[in-house]
């Protein structure tokens, strides 16, 4: 009887989650060359020709290596998603300047949904003590100016423009929290915010790359520890999704 009681809660709590009004899930074609998840005025989503542990990570809001489990089938079969939201949802109010704009919480939460029925997954969240980095001030002076326009979107990465690659790094309108996310896949680890630095920031530091040993991750450090900033290896907690199950769609 408890545990009857105990799936009908879960069963109702799973129903009141937001979800989209409209969605499909399709299998990518060869002409689908583009990589992208956009967003759009009025909360519409599209993901184009991604993997599902891609989308579980932009669902989820976590990095891939903190989704563990499932066949190998999630990380090769690629998948378009065009999804809109009711009417009635914050989502449908939401209005990105750029289609770059990461999703609203609302929306993760029903790109959630959308996976587990579409996808049949069945998951638990497991918190495990592991490596992770803190980004913290360093010894240096701060290098980090106000940002000059608030309303950009918020990124950091190559001077080219991109992932970081090893010739110093750029910012634009992006505070601790996110500059420690977009770090975070390219040392492997979770990265932190321990700063202790509010608002939002620009900046740019160059140095020349050394061609014959290109090491993105210590240029990482190099740069930060010119900005005045530095990351210092630790153990912590951290929050791991484990798939138990998981189907094609149908």
């Amino acid at each position: 009887m408890r545990l009857a009681c105990l799936l009908a809660l879960a069963t109702l709590a799973f129903a009141q989650e937001p979800a989209f009004e409209v969605a499909t899930v399709k299998p990518s074609t060869p002409q689908d060359r583009v990589i992208a998840l956009e967003t759009y005025p009025g909360g519409r989503i599209t993901i184009t020709n991604y993997p599902l542990i891609a989308m579980l990570f932009e669902a989820f809001h976590v990095q891939a290596f903190q989704i563990v489990g499932g066949p190998r089938w999630i990380h090769d079969d690629r998948y378009n998603v065009e999804a809109k939201p009711p009417a009635s949802s914050q989502a449908a109010r939401f209005m990105p300047a750029y289609t770059k704009v990461p999703p609203t919480d609302e929306q993760r939460r029903m790109l959630q949904t959308l996976l587990i029925e579409r996808f049949h997954i069945q998951f638990h969240r497991q918190s495990r003590e592991a490596p992770v980095y803190l980004l913290t001030r360093g010894s240096k002076e701060l290098k980090l100016q106000p940002a000059k326009d608030p309303g950009q979107y918020p990124w950091a990465g190559s001077l080219a423009g991109g992932g970081f690659s090893g010739e110093g790094m750029r910012g634009t309108n992006i505070t601790m929290e996110n500059l420690a996310e977009r770090l975070s896949p390219y040392v492997q680890r979770p990265v932190i915010d321990r700063t202790g630095i509010a608002g939002s920031y620009d900046f740019r530091i160059e140095y020349p790359a050394d061609p014959d040993h290109p090491d993105v991750t210590a240029s990482l450090f190099t740069s930060l520890q010119a900005l005045g900033l530095k990351l210092e290896a630790a153990n912590a907690p951290v929050q791991y999704i484990v798939i138990d199950h998981v189907e094609k769609p149908q």
